[in-house]
């Protein structure tokens, strides 16, 4: 069993279940994974960062044992803004109104979306792996189209990419934890993996990906022009791959500093897009720095 060090909880917030992790002493961090995993990415850092922050690890909506609604005709309920409620109603909850705040991949959607929305909430924001939504559709050529060919697969109408995604679930998910710059599956724990395919080889799980990929496409673009003059207040620092799409094909620094942030920070990481398995010792020194904690070991 993975993260048992850390208490299982699943709470009910805006309208759907959350199923989380939390655990640990000190600061609020929520840790927000992405597509296509679960809040198991975070296990090889967990208990690091557990002896310096108060650690919460939820299932974003739609994700591993998290409620996974039927989408709504706009795909509203997937939308970044909806989810990021859920998380700020989740810290809520467990008693924390401002935290720290890292967001992987999809996560990192949800997170800028919390930062926008409720910026009180959040005191800095570490953002792994991506360039801004609106920014990758505006720039898409045929390298882009090529490498995150899902992002378009997944946008067409249901149930087209729920029928084909289904027939060949696991060996999509092995293929996507394969490729951007990861160099196979080597880097993931075979329990890890092992419970990928149990949350993500599901019909109910594979449309809720669908709607969360809609909902970037469509309403997510919306409320992002609705922010155009609006920036994230709180400090960003931005981790990439540099063998990654995102590394190879944006420049994520820039980027975030242009139309999204006031304050940005940020690197590349020796690896492709899984940082937090690929290279977690390295993004534990990124997170005990930028966060303002020093004094924790690598587990």
């Amino acid at each position: 069993m993975m993260l048992e060090g850390f208490q299982r909880k699943q709470l009910q917030v805006n309208g759907v279940s959350i199923n989380l992790r939390h655990g640990g002493s000190g600061p609020p961090l929520l840790l927000l994974h992405g597509f296509p995993q679960t809040h198991v990415i975070w296990h090889k850092v967990a208990d690091a960062l557990a002896r310096q922050f108060t650690l919460v690890m939820p299932d974003l909506r739609g994700y591993g044992d998290s409620s996974m609604p039927p989408g709504a005709p706009d795909h509203s309920n997937y939308s970044k803004r909806m989810m990021a409620q859920d998380m700020v109603e989740v810290m809520h909850t467990l008693g924390f109104p401002s935290f720290y705040l890292c967001g992987h991949d999809r996560g990192g959607r949800v997170a800028h979306r919390v930062a926008l929305d409720h910026p009180s909430a959040v005191r800095k924001l570490m953002i792994l792996d991506i360039s801004p939504t609106r920014t990758m559709y505006e720039a898409t050529d045929k390298a882009f189209a090529t490498a995150y060919y899902h992002w378009f697969f997944m946008i067409q109408p249901a149930p087209l990419p729920e029928t084909l995604m289904g027939n060949s679930a696991s060996f999509l998910l092995d293929t996507l934890l394969g490729g951007w710059g990861s160099e196979g599956e080597k880097f993931i724990d075979p329990a890890a993996l092992d419970e990928y395919r149990r949350c993500f080889c599901r019909a109910e799980a594979i449309h809720a990906a669908c709607e969360d990929y809609r909902a970037a496409a469509g309403i997510d673009l919306e409320h992002d022009r609705d922010h155009d003059t609006n920036k994230i207040a709180c400090p960003v620092h931005v981790l990439w791959g540099e063998r990654g799409v995102i590394g190879q094909l944006f420049n994520p620094l820039e980027d975030w500093k242009a139309k999204c942030a006031q304050v940005v920070t940020g690197k590349s990481l020796p690896c492709g897009h899984f940082i937090a398995e690929q290279v977690p010792d390295l993004l534990l020194q990124e997170m005990l720095a930028f966060f303002g904690r020093h004094d924790a070991a690598p587990a």
